[in-house]
């Protein structure tokens, strides 16, 4: 069993496996605990009905799919909401440590797009206490790591995978593992835009690996950018600030000092869903009510010095050691920055399987769950929900699989591509490209969409996908070479890039995080999934395709539509 990406999902996936029996390698890009998970720092949603009782699944599921404007995958939708408590409680049973509250019970807090209190935290860091046990869980259960290896491509015995290639990032040599069945969980692909929460490993490395293996992609247009990351100064410009903030009493204002979320979402205000948020902040710069940097002002400061630096200790450390800004006496500059995946690889909703036997996928690389927004802390229990599903249902397959055979010539290509960066004549710079392609997915692909703009990005990125072909190493050799690495990351992200703006070219509405200016209304002729494949000639194809809705579910979703629309 080989699981690539160490992050919640993989870890969770990981744990499911090696508790099967089956011998399990986790492999992982950086080093383990480094996984993007650490920066959700909310909370997990799991309807626990520990502080407001009315809560349950049923609220649960309505809300994610009315954030997600009703394009989830409803059967994942249920299965997340029927099971986050479980894996909640069992995360506490391995040692995880929550906020408690008088009785002693998972303390939970108000989050965007929730009807009710349903984030069980670890103050700020919550991200951190979950990897931090599940590793624990992980490592005395006898999972082998791998780490700082990247996975450059899959091998195929026929249709199926069984197996994968990659190198050292430090020594640079090769590296093959074999498997009955891979499961997926690389994260994102936030490193596509220039300002990103997204550290420096999401480069859509699962959703690439997966397409390229065969798989489809779901969704892809549909890109979050979560409201507040820090503007300033620039060396951290894009780093998360917490959802937490504003779930903890946070407000938003601009240059006026205006409470303008008053505006655009006068019942939910600061806790409306993110994409809202985004938009309204990019809106009021625009409009020039912008702070100096170019965000807008959110402050907690109201709350108390003794509440602000209890409740969220990274947030009050962060502002201090970055930008020298004590958020206990004044605001914070903040503003969108590229966070989260709603699209990724389609996947069955109870196993995780891919349309490639033998492949699976789990978290942010995998599409369906969160439909065309996600809402906050929604993204921690789908991890744990479909870590698990996905190392159940690729441990299932692996019983059954016969004996995987590799193939020389595969391996012998993947080895080619990797060392043929080495012998380019006038080699392209990544680093400009990666630059390029960055501003071009920033300014034509970001927030706020339109024709004109989207077909530009993809005639610039058919230009980059010739250039990325003549990318190679100025220096060095495969001994930590960071441009050697950039090389191969490049093809994934300009995968990933064409994928997000091809879909969003043809999404022609407004929808969630998927915003056209050309199309500002929500249409339900476009109630559709957008699914992305190779077709025979290796260009990139995109056909919608229904949501399958579930009669079991129907009168939920009716029932919260109604309420919607008093």
């Amino acid at each position: 069993m080989v699981i690539i990406g160490a992050g919640g999902a993989g870890l969770r996936a990981a744990i499911e496996c090696s508790a099967a029996g089956l011998k399990t390698a986790l492999v992982c890009k950086s080093l383990l605990g480094k996984a993007h998970t650490v920066m959700a720092e909310g909370g997990i949603a799991a309807a626990l009905a520990n502080v407001d009782n009315q809560d349950g699944w049923t609220t649960h599921f309505q809300d994610t799919l009315f954030g997600g404007k009703y394009l989830n995958n409803w059967k994942m939708a249920e299965f997340h909401a029927k099971e986050s408590p479980d894996r909640v409680r069992e995360l506490e049973q391995w040692g995880a440590v929550f906020d408690r509250t008088g009785e002693g019970k998972i303390l939970q807090r108000a989050f965007g797009g929730h009807t009710y209190r349903r984030l069980a935290h670890v103050g700020d860091r919550t991200g951190l206490e979950l990897i931090r046990t599940l590793q624990d869980k992980g490592i005395h259960q006898g999972i082998d790591v791998y780490m700082e290896c990247t996975i450059t491509r899959l091998l195929k015995d026929g249709p199926r995978a069984c197996g994968a290639f990659g190198y050292w990032r430090e020594t640079g040599k090769f590296v093959i593992f074999k498997a009955k069945s891979i499961i997926l969980s690389t994260g994102g692909l936030g490193r596509c835009f220039k300002i990103t929460s997204n550290s420096w490993e999401g480069t859509g490395d699962g959703h690439a690996l997966g397409y390229q293996a065969g798989a489809q992609l779901l969704d892809m247009e549909f890109v979050q950018f979560h409201p507040t990351g820090m503007v300033w100064p620039p060396g951290v410009m894009g780093l998360l600030v917490t959802e937490a903030v504003r779930g903890e009493g946070g407000i938003l204002r601009n240059n006026k000092g205006e409470r303008f979320m008053e505006k655009y979402d006068p019942k939910r205000m600061e806790l409306s869903t993110r994409d809202v948020v985004a938009r309204s902040i990019y809106t009021e710069v625009k409009e020039g009510r912008g702070s100096p940097h170019g965000g807008c002002f959110l402050d907690i400061s109201h709350r108390g010095a003794e509440y602000v630096k209890k409740k969220l200790p990274s947030m009050y450390h962060q502002f201090k050691e970055l930008a020298d800004v004590d958020i206990t006496t004044g605001p914070m500059e903040v503003g969108p920055t590229c966070h989260y995946a709603m699209g990724g690889l389609k996947v069955e909703a109870a196993t995780g399987a891919t349309r490639v036997p033998g492949l699976f996928a789990a978290g942010e690389c995998s599409g369906g769950m969160h439909g065309a927004n996600r809402l906050g802390g929604n993204s921690l229990s789908d991890l744990l929900v479909f870590g698990a599903r996905a190392g159940k249902g690729a441990a299932d397959h692996a019983r059954s699989a016969p004996a995987a055979k590799l193939e020389e010539a595969e391996i012998s290509a993947a080895a080619d591509e990797m060392t043929g960066y080495f012998s380019r004549e006038k080699p392209e710079n990544p680093y400009q490209l990666h630059v390029e392609l960055q501003n071009t997915m920033q300014s034509l692909v970001g927030i706020f969409r339109e024709d004109g703009d989207l077909k530009a990005a993809v005639e610039k990125l058919q230009e980059y996908k010739d250039r990325a072909r003549r990318v190679g190493v100025l220096e060095g050799n495969r001994m930590f070479n960071p441009g050697w690495h950039l090389c191969r990351d490049l093809q994934n992200m300009l995968i990933c890039s064409e994928a997000i703006t091809r879909a969003a070219l043809l999404r022609k509405e407004s929808r969630g995080a998927h915003s056209r200016l050309d199309y500002p209304a929500y249409d339900e002729y476009w109630g559709s999934h957008n699914l992305l494949s190779e077709d025979r000639n290796g260009v990139m194809d995109v056909q919608p395709m229904p949501v399958v809705s579930s009669p079991d579910l129907q009168t939920l979703v009716d029932e919260r539509k109604a309420k919607e629309k008093k």
